[in-house]
This record gives structure tokens, sequence and C-alpha cells, in this order.
């Protein structure tokens, strides 16, 4: 759970950690994600972002079960705005998985708020 952020989705982008040549565009990719969790009330009250390498996941929540869905969630939002697929079907794919895995973020946000009162 203390990957850096922007080197575990670089890396599930199939991009190297000292390529940097679109750091810059991938980090918005990742605030924009960061932004849209805020809305689902996940994170931080505050809100959160990047700025390069040093955030961990950590640093946005320490719930391990959010965590796992989060990463994903992050990847393909920053996948979608990044490294676009070249078909209408593949396109749908991935916006159909961020769409589940932000349901199901939600959700689980929801039932930790639950279980703690």
């Amino acid at each position: 759970m203390d990957e850096d952020i922007l080197a575990t989705v670089k890396k599930m982008l199939g991009l190297a950690q000292d390529y940097g040549p679109f750091d810059t565009d991938i980090i918005i990719a990742i605030n924009s994600a960061f932004g849209v969790l805020l809305q689902y009330g996940v994170g931080p009250a505050d809100g959160f972002h990047i700025d390069g390498y040093g955030a961990k996941w950590s640093d946005f929540t320490n719930d391990e079960r959010l965590i796992r869905l989060i990463k994903e969630y992050v990847y393909l939002r920053a996948r979608l705005v990044f490294d676009l697929p070249n078909t209408s079907f593949a396109i749908n794919a991935l916006q159909d998985r961020a769409s589940e895995l932000g349901w199901r973020i939600m959700n689980e946000a929801e039932y930790e708020k639950v279980v703690e009162t």
C-alpha cells in the first residue's frame, strides 16, 4: 500500500518509471480521478492531488479494501484520458469497468462510514 501513485499508474499504462515526457498528462488524469473520488465521498475531506513522484496510496486512504479498487479505478480513468483504445468496443469496456468500480467504491466507502458509527 506504500507504493508510489504515479509509478503504479505508469507501470499499469506500460511506461517505464524513468520515461517522463508524458508525466504531466498522466498526473492531470490521476488528479482528475481523485477529484471524482472526492465527489463520491472517498478520500480526504479537503481533496487530494499529486504533483509527481512521492505521493503514496496510503496518503489517500489507509483502507486496504478501498485501495484495491481505487488503484484500478485511477488507472482506468488515466487510461481513458491518456491512452484511449482504438475501437469503440474497447473504449466502452473500459468506461463500463470504471463506472462499475466507481459504484463499488462509493458503496464500500458508505459501508465503512456506517460501520464506524
